[in-house]
């Protein structure tokens, strides 16, 4: 197939700058077919075995012919082309994107990485919370949270978590108990006959 037909292709059908319906699509894809189908064919019965006489085909023979027969003019004038996307947005789109859990220390582990989420204050996901880990051609490493990018760093080991303070029980109630001499530990008849002898 030749390199530049898709690029040159893609001039056919100028009066459909969006497929915005099924319908659309559907012509579209049809259209593809009759490419794929008739361009192969003509261009055998061409004699075309390289790139360069392909092209060369392309634009002085193939294309012309296809825009006389099949070209419409626009219901439109409008011009519904996007600008071309900067440096950061191209970046942005072709990058790879995998789901991970924030650990309870703030931690995300990806491709055998830790990444260290900053705490910041109210800019922040909290624990067990899912984030994306994205990651463009460059290597270059982000992490978002609800369409919000989180700063990190990587660590070389999981922090230490902070041991509990050590509870101290009260003394058992066996070393607390009067002994039993003691007058809380005896009956009222006992506390009473002391008395009655004076």
């Amino acid at each position: 197939m030749p390199k530049a037909l898709y690029t040159n292709c893609k001039s056919v059908y100028v009066s459909e700058p969006t497929a915005g319906s099924p319908q659309a699509k559907g012509r579209v894809e049809r259209a593809h077919g009759t490419h794929q189908d008739r361009l192969v064919k003509k261009l055998r019965l061409a004699g075309v075995t390289g790139y360069e006489q392909a092209n060369t085909f392309l634009e002085r023979n193939y294309l012309a012919d296809h825009n006389r027969r099949f070209t419409h003019l626009a219901a439109s004038d409008a011009d519904f082309h996007r600008e071309r996307p900067t440096r950061a947005g191209l970046d942005t789109i072709f990058c790879l994107e995998q789901d991970r859990v924030l650990s309870l220390d703030w931690v995300v582990s990806y491709e055998g990485k830790l990444l260290q989420s900053e705490r910041q204050s109210r800019r922040y996901a909290p624990a067990k919370s899912r984030v994306q880990v994205r990651e463009n051609e460059a290597g270059e490493l982000h992490i978002e949270y609800r369409g919000r990018r989180l700063n990190f760093i990587e660590i070389a080991h999981r922090p230490r978590r902070a041991h509990p303070p050590e509870v101290v029980f009260p003394a058992s109630r066996e070393h607390n108990q009067a002994p039993k001499e003691h007058p809380w530990r005896q009956s009222y008849k006992q506390m009473r006959t002391p008395a009655a002898a004076f």
